[in-house]
């Protein structure tokens, strides 16, 4: 490796992250379904989630790499460590546990009886297996190097904005397939956009809890609960245009809750 690119990656090390895991991940993706994009096929349900589990490379790859470089092997170890943080207050994990499934059920319960039954929730268990993946290998770079590299030049709520939009936008190649309502058709934007709305919420949720137990463990928890309790709850009977509703309330509710927690640690004088 050049020193020039060597000297980039330490000048510009969250924009290198971003570039480096995009590319890993929608490269990957594109390799598993590249015959049928060819050839002009619709890509199957399976094969859309067969994309994921590839693009979960990208993260935790470029963080590695780019940990490597910048700060050698001690780097690698020290990010290691906050993985290992499990000693923090039990209110963490109380809220790490039931935040977004109460959120979830608020919604649903309350669309369920005032829109329709279409929106009665889900209970499919083996949703967490799905999330486990995602949470585990996703954290290690966004948590473990994107977030504390973004902190170097900006204060916390432009870094995490910053950081959920473009998490919510990694998931592009495979946003079609989330959900209960696929193909979403004319509502695949409107969907897209309620997706990263709720993902900026979720994620700046993550960067709160990182920034006050330093463990990369409990925002890879929350990750898991998250994209869990989606995956267990979203009722499998809604249209696409339902599933674009209960998404901008569910989306709006966390929001509300962002907003409180800011108002509250800016009082405080906390993560300005």
């Amino acid at each position: 490796m050049t020193l020039k690119i060597k000297d980039l990656i330490k000048r510009r090390p969250a924009l290198c992250y971003f570039i480096l895991t995009f590319f890993i991940s929608w490269t990957g993706a594109f390799i598993v379904v590249a015959s049928k994009l060819i050839n002009g096929i619709p890509i199957p349900r399976l094969d859309g989630i067969l994309m994921f589990p590839v693009m979960l490379l990208g993260p935790p790859s470029a963080s590695i790499i780019l940990t490597r470089i910048i700060d050698g092997k001690q780097g690698v170890r020290n990010m290691l460590s906050r993985m290992r943080i499990w000693k923090v207050s039990f209110r963490w994990y109380v809220l790490i546990l039931l935040l977004p499934p109460c959120l979830i059920l608020i919604v649903l319960l309350f669309l369920k009886n005032w829109v329709s039954l279409s929106f009665t929730p889900n209970f499919a268990l083996t949703g967490i297996f799905y999330a486990i993946p995602a949470g585990f290998f996703e954290d290690i770079g966004w948590t473990g190097f994107a977030f504390p590299k973004l902190r170097l030049k900006n204060n916390f709520i432009r870094s995490s904005l910053l950081l959920g939009i473009l998490w919510g936008l990694w998931h592009l190649p495979v946003i079609d397939f989330l959900g209960a309502a696929f193909p979403h058709g004319k509502y695949l934007i409107p969907f897209c956009i309620a997706f990263i709305v709720l993902m900026t919420a979720v994620r700046i949720i993550i960067t709160w809890i990182y920034t006050n137990t330093g463990s990369i463990l409990l925002a890879q928890l929350m990750h898991i609960i998250s994209t869990g309790s989606l995956a267990i709850f979203s009722p499998p009977g809604v249209s696409p245009f339902q599933e674009v509703s209960w998404y901008f309330l569910y989306a709006a509710l966390f929001w509300v809750l962002v907003l409180i927690i800011l108002l509250i640690n800016k009082k405080r004088k906390k993560l300005i």
